[in-house]
């Protein structure tokens, strides 16, 4: 069983108003952002109805880039995130149809002076995590693990979190630290823009949902598993009870090594993005151990949650993963009678770049504010799901608590959509109950997340 949230919370990492409050609140009035009453703003409200702002989001489209190499060599991973380089985005059609405008485009390898995905409040909204974000979360520490070193990780962090109003989190006020997989915080890897761009994207995740958490990335000296393994490694042993890596290769049969080598953490909540590539299985998102993440489209509706979702899935080669693993044995909560190895996924988020999420960044490929998808987005955000329902049971392993709350309210259940072509239906394709692109579904509040 895993212990309850503290009762007193502090003030550290709150939603408050910060010094510069004043400029914040102005340009979020400008962009029209559904953050802006939580940082400040009184933007004046607009006469329009769920149902129209809904049709105008079903238009959003984009095109996007693979942030990191998508072919890794065997024994190599690839980063999960996915840049968004021209279009208009889910967030940017739902703006344009509350201002009776038209909406903005984004230009090739070009950022923003305002966001163009979607920010906190937003993410908290759609998985019924507003009030848990608000009083959760202090004195945990939710660990993000990639490779090569970020050099701007840390002031990219602090403008994310100063324009949407939550509190600094720096390495002065001890809610951030940066360290290599050895634990050093001088001694550094190799500066990577594509890797920086996934880092910012995890970073900022962690904080839309959990802005009361500390965070600690530690980067592993290059891509490979074993040294992503034991950058694993190195967080756990730093104190972190939520991992969160946002990467993946080609299964192989050293997998059951590793397995034992760097995710066998009982009483830590690691999460793995399942991939971007449609269907098909990859690692370490098919390891026993961790909570595999798969993705979804997630767009504004006219219906009671506000929200509705569906399995993402761009083309036949761009969506969330999913399938039978052929190496990993089947953990022993997972039920499903067709697969008899480890199935993937165990839930899901948002991972659509087309309705994506919005990150600061200034070495990845970006000069500011940029929209980023891809299920590097969704394994933060359930990271920070773990973190905001309290400290994992010290033998527990995490990743079984959404099956003891299958079918119930805690979850929403994805039924529509595919990401690709599968002999066995379910392994591919959305159904009620449990399904391989998006598992038991997506947060509803923290019940499932807790044991």
């Amino acid at each position: 069983m895993r212990t309850s949230p503290p009762s007193s919370q502090s003030t550290h990492g709150r939603w408050r108003r910060i010094g510069t409050a004043a400029v914040a609140t102005a340009a979020l009035a400008l962009a029209g952002l559904g953050t802006a009453a939580q940082a400040g703003a009184a933007a004046a409200p607009q006469k329009v109805t769920a149902k129209t702002i809904a049709a105008q989001v079903a238009k959003a489209h984009v095109s996007y880039t693979s942030q990191c190499d998508a072919t890794p060599a065997k024994g190599f991973a690839s980063c999960n995130a996915l840049r968004v380089t021209g279009g208009t985005t889910a967030f940017q059609e739902a703006q344009a149809a509350k201002k009776g405008t038209a909406p903005a485009t984004i230009k090739p390898n070009a950022t923003s002076a305002t966001p163009t995905g979607y920010g906190p409040s937003d993410l908290q909204d759609a998985y019924g995590l507003t009030d848990a974000a608000d009083s959760n979360g202090s004195g945990e520490t939710i660990a993000i693990v990639d490779a090569y070193d970020d050099p701007n990780a840390a002031s990219d962090l602090a403008a994310y979190r100063s324009y949407y109003g939550l509190s600094a989190c720096t390495v002065a006020n001890g809610c951030f630290k940066k360290v290599s997989q050895t634990g050093s915080t001088t001694s550094l890897p190799t500066a990577d823009s594509g890797w920086a761009g996934e880092i910012s994207l995890d970073l900022d995740m962690a904080s839309a949902i959990c802005p009361n958490c500390n965070i600690l990335l530690v980067e592993a000296k290059s891509s490979s598993m074993a040294n992503l393994g034991t950058a694993v490694n190195r967080a756990v042993t730093l104190g972190a009870k939520y991992v969160s890596n946002s990467y993946g290769g080609s299964e192989s049969s050293s997998d059951t090594s590793y397995d034992s080598s760097y995710f066998n953490h009982p009483g830590v909540a690691i999460t793995v993005s399942a991939g971007d590539e449609g269907y098909g299985a990859e690692y370490p998102a098919a390891s026993k151990y961790v909570t595999s993440v798969g993705g979804t489209k997630l767009s504004t509706s006219s219906t009671t949650r506000g929200w509705t979702e569906s399995v993402w899935k761009t083309s036949s080669t761009e969506g969330t993963g999913s399938g039978c693993s052929s190496y990993d044995a089947k953990p022993t909560w997972q039920t499903d009678a067709t697969c008899t190895k480890r199935m993937i996924s165990d839930v899901s988020a948002v991972a659509d770049p087309a309705t994506g999420v919005s990150v600061y960044d200034t070495y990845g490929d970006g000069t500011g504010w940029v929209t980023y998808g891809g299920t590097s987005a969704s394994a933060p955000i359930i990271a920070g799901v773990y973190a905001l329902a309290g400290t994992p049971g010290s033998s527990d392993y995490p990743a079984s608590y959404p099956y003891a709350a299958a079918g119930t309210s805690a979850l929403n259940d994805v039924t529509s959509g595919n990401n690709g072509t599968c002999t066995t239906s379910y392994y591919c394709t959305a159904r009620s109950g449990y399904d391989g692109p998006t598992g038991w579904g997506t947060p509803q509040g923290l019940d499932a997340f807790t044991g």
